[in-house]
C-alpha cells in the first residue's frame, strides 16, 4: 500500500533517515508539474530531498539542481542532431550525479528521447524509475513499450486511455490523473467575453518552435486587428523565454501586449479565443474554456518522417481525447497568415461553430477525471524512501 499524504499533513513521525529522490524533466509545461511535486513534498516530507534536473518553477520549489532543463530545448529529429554534444555532455554529468548522490528512487517526467537514457542509467545503478507522463507510444514508436517494461517500475498515465494501452503490453502503467486540475479553476468560464475582444497568442516554449511560428502568427494578428475592430493581442510567454527574444520576432507596428507565464492561466481566462502552437498549452486552454486555433511547423525532413510514424487522427491534445477535432489544426504548409487568420475570426464570433466547441469541452474535464496526479507522484517518493527499504545496490 502507498502511504497517505495530503498537503495538511506531515509525515515527520513517520519517516526518519530520508534521502534524496531524483527527478528529471526536459520541457516547460512538465517543469510546472515536476514544481508542484516539489512543493508537495517539501510541505508534507521535508526529509526528502529532491535533486536532479529541472526548470524554474522546480527551483522556485526546492529543487537541488544539478542540470537546468531550458538547456535541452531542442525539438524534431534535425534539430536533435545539431545539439547532440550538448546533450551528451547533459547525460555525462547525470549519470556521475546518480552515481554521488545515490537517490532512493528517479523520477522522470515525459521527454522520452532524452529521459529513457537516465532510466537505463538508474536502472543499472539498482535505482527504481518512475516514468510520469506516458511517452506516446499509443501514437507512434511503439517499440518503445519493450524498453518501459524492463527498465521501468511503474509508468504514472495521465490520460485515462493510456493505462489500458500499456497494461495491454505488459507494462505495470497506472492512471493518476492529469497534474493540471491542480493548477486550474474546478470549473471553466464558457461565457464571451463583453467587451473589447481579446486573443491570446501562445507560440510555444522553444526557440527553433517560436522562430518558426511566431512570425506567422503575427501575420495573421495583422489580418485579424482589421478583420475584428479594437481587438487587443495578449502574447504570453513561456518560462524561461525573454521578452528580448519576443521582440526580436515580433513586428513593431502590431500592438502587442507581453505578459509573463505566471499570469498565463489568469491571461487566458480573459480572452475570447487562443492562437497557439500544439503542446500542453492547448489542453490549458480547453480547460479553461477558451477555443483555440492550433499550429505547429517543424524541419521538412522531420514531418515525412514523423507521416511515416505516426498514427494518430489529430496533433493536440483535446481533440485526441474528445476523439474528433474540435480545435482546428494547421500543419507545415497549412500554417499561413490568411488561414489562422481565418480560423480565429470565425472562433471569436458568438454563433453556432463557438457554441459547438465550448460544448465539446465542457466534457474534457468529466473524461479526466478527479485524481489527484500529485499526490500520487508523491506517495510513491514517500513509499521508495520510507525507512527499511535499503539504499540502491552500488556498481
Amino acid at each position: 500500500m502507498l502511504p497517505h499524504l495530503t498537503s495538511k499533513t506531515g509525515l515527520n513521525g513517520l519517516i526518519q533517515e530520508m534521502k534524496s529522490i531524483w527527478m528529471n524533466v526536459g520541457e516547460a509545461s512538465a517543469d510546472v508539474y515536476g514544481g508542484l511535486v516539489c512543493k508537495y513534498l517539501r510541505d508534507s516530507a521535508p526529509e526528502i530531498e529532491c535533486t536532479g534536473m529541472g526548470g524554474p518553477d522546480m527551483r522556485r520549489a526546492g529543487l537541488h539542481c544539478v542540470l537546468r532543463s531550458e538547456d535541452l530545448s531542442v525539438m524534431g529529429i534535425t534539430e536533435v542532431a545539431s545539439a547532440l554534444p550538448r546533450i551528451w555532455g547533459m547525460l555525462g554529468r547525470i549519470k556521475k550525479a546518480l552515481k554521488s548522490y545515490r537517490p532512493q528512487a528517479v523520477f522522470l517526467f515525459d521527454c522520452p528521447d532524452f529521459n529513457f537514457r537516465v532510466a537505463r542509467m538508474a536502472h543499472d545503478l539498482g535505482i527504481p524509475v518512475y516514468y510520469c507522463i506516458a511517452p506516446q507510444a499509443w501514437a507512434w514508436r511503439r517499440g518503445r513499450v519493450r524498453f518501459l517494461r524492463k527498465y521501468v517500475k511503474e509508468l504514472l498515465c495521465i490520460f485515462p486511455f493510456e493505462e489500458d494501452f500499456f497494461r495491454s503490453h505488459g507494462v505495470n502503467a497506472t492512471y493518476i490523473g492529469h497534474p493540471l486540475l491542480k493548477l486550474l479553476p474546478e470549473k471553466a468560464d464558457y461565457t464571451l467575453r463583453e467587451g473589447t475582444p481579446r486573443l491570446a497568442v501562445l507560440p510555444g516554449s522553444r526557440k527553433m518552435e517560436m522562430g518558426s511560428l511566431l512570425p506567422v502568427f503575427a501575420s495573421a494578428c495583422r489580418i485579424l486587428r482589421e478583420k475584428v475592430p479594437g481587438l487587443e493581442l495578449d502574447l504570453i510567454r513561456a518560462p524561461g523565454v525573454s521578452e528580448e527574444y519576443i521582440r526580436s520576432l515580433w513586428p513593431e507596428d502590431i500592438p502587442v501586449h507581453l505578459s509573463p507565464s505566471g499570469e498565463r492561466h489568469e491571461r487566458i481566462r480573459e480572452c475570447s479565443a487562443a492562437l497557439a502552437a500544439s503542446g500542453t498549452v492547448t489542453l490549458e486552454c480547453a480547460l479553461l474554456g477558451v477555443p483555440t486555433v492550433v499550429a505547429y511547423r517543424v524541419s521538412s525532413f522531420s514531418y515525412a518522417l514523423g507521416r511515416m510514424l505516426v498514427d494518430i487522427p489529430h496533433i493536440s491534445m483535446p481533440n485526441l481525447i474528445l476523439g474528433r477535432e474540435v480545435f482546428p489544426e494547421f500543419l507545415q504548409d497549412r500554417v499561413r497568415p490568411h488561414f489562422l487568420a481565418q480560423a480565429v475570426a470565425e472562433r471569436l464570433e458568438g454563433g453556432e461553430l463557438r457554441q459547438s466547441v465550448l460544448a465539446g469541452l465542457s466534457a474534457l474535464r468529466e473524461k479526466l477525471g478527479d485524481r489527484d496526479a500529485v499526490r500520487e507522484i508523491a506517495s510513491r517518493a514517500v513509499q521508495e524512501s520510507l525507512p527499511g527499504r535499503g539504499d540502491a545496490p552500488h556498481v
